[in-house]
């Protein structure tokens, strides 16, 4: 992945107030660490910014008075309605150094026909080079019948990435996909054991047809007055 470059600036001012001022004038409050230094808090380019952390484990270098330094983001505070950046934390890194970070996973393709497919695992966690990290990993379902399970050690790795978590870790389950019947079995099933009475409307439907019942039975009654 190339590397994306970001100018920053050495800020001096903490707080809410602070941040809210970075904000506004298109900035992002971020703080850069790690390899034992101590903190550096900068502010980064808003709209770069955002553009640069499109990309899952973005490699970043991060210039900061004349010097430029590798970096990836740690973590990342969005905006939950505007979307936009509200701060970013960055761990330093350096070339060929390996690091653990969890990768996305993109499954293409469809399974057999009358399946149902579960992804237990949306991202799967490497071990690889910082500046060597996939984007992303992409697994293939094409026509897997019922039945199919894809474990971590079934995944294709880029070259120099290992697993970070235990191989026998099942990725996606294929299985059959429940008919109407079964589903509808399930729900009556749930709805017993939560203790979910009848709607109104299978009450109502009950009492109609009570009450068509006993009035079936009233002309029978008048016919023996009439004889």
């Amino acid at each position: 992945m190339p590397e994306v470059k970001l100018t920053a600036e050495r800020r001096t001012e903490f707080g809410k107030g602070a941040a809210r001022r970075i904000r506004r004038a298109d900035k992002v409050p971020a703080v850069l660490y790690g390899h034992g230094t101590d903190p550096i808090h900068i502010t980064l380019p808003g709209h770069e910014t955002l553009l640069a952390l499109r990309a899952a484990n973005a490699l970043l270098s991060i210039d900061v008075d004349g010097t430029s330094q590798l970096a990836l983001p740690k973590q990342v505070q969005r905006d939950p309605l505007k979307h936009t950046i509200e701060h970013v934390d960055l761990v330093l890194v350096r070339s060929g150094e390996k690091v653990t970070v969890d990768i996305p996973l993109q499954v293409e393709g469809e399974a057999a026909p009358d399946t149902l497919v579960v992804v237990d695992h949306n991202s799967i966690p490497l071990e690889a080079e910082a500046t060597h990290l996939p984007q992303q990993l992409v697994v293939s379902i094409e026509g897997l019948a019922a039945g199919t399970q894809i474990l971590g050690r079934d995944l294709k790795l880029p070259e120099g990435a290992t697993l970070a978590i235990d191989p026998e870790t099942l990725v996606i389950n294929i299985t059959g996909a429940p008919t109407a019947e079964q589903v509808e079995a399930e729900l009556a099933e749930a709805e017993a054991e939560a203790g979910i009475e009848p709607t109104v409307a299978e009450e109502s439907t009950d009492e109609e047809g009570t009450d068509a019942a006993e009035g079936d039975e009233e002309p029978a009654a008048e016919s023996r007055d009439d004889a």
